[in-house]
């Protein structure tokens, strides 16, 4: 592999969610502060999302201790609303995201280039542990509400 060349990986998860509830956590700010972290040892105090082709996105990601932080961020470049995202993140990766309806469920497939800094696996591990996180936080606001 040439040094311009990129790997790609691909995570997914099925979501007990339907497209439209998929599609809202997915891209609301509120929401995605909510479920943007890898590990219980992260969070993302604040989101920023202007999802339109040229718009900007700025996840703020942050270690609870305070040791470490950076900005998530990057430009659409293509946006199919309830079917497909694409972005360039700031060092230049590209990443796509495709939501695929499937009955009562939404599968969430996402592919980006690896950086150079970490393993690939400890990359695909933090990409799906985000993705998992993702799914748990989508399908508990799937539930119906319980009435008295």
């Amino acid at each position: 592999m040439s040094p311009n060349e990129k790997t790609s990986i691909t995570v997914k998860a099925e979501i007990n969610a339907s497209l439209e509830n998929v599609w809202k956590f997915w891209t609301t700010p509120e929401d995605i502060t909510r479920w943007n972290h890898a590990s219980d040892e992260w969070y993302s105090p604040h989101a920023e999302n202007d999802l339109r082709v040229g718009g900007k996105f700025n996840y703020r990601m942050e270690a609870k201790d305070g040791s470490f932080g950076f900005d998530f961020w990057g430009i659409y470049t293509r946006v199919e609303h309830f079917k497909s995202i694409e972005y360039t993140l700031g060092d230049d990766r590209k990443v796509q995201v495709e939501f695929v309806s499937s009955g009562n469920k939404t599968i969430v497939v996402e592919t980006f280039e690896t950086e150079s800094e970490n393993s690939v696996e400890l990359q695909r591990g933090g990409w799906q542990a985000i993705l998992d996180n993702f799914k748990k936080l989508a399908e508990v606001a799937n539930q119906p509400q319980a009435t008295s």
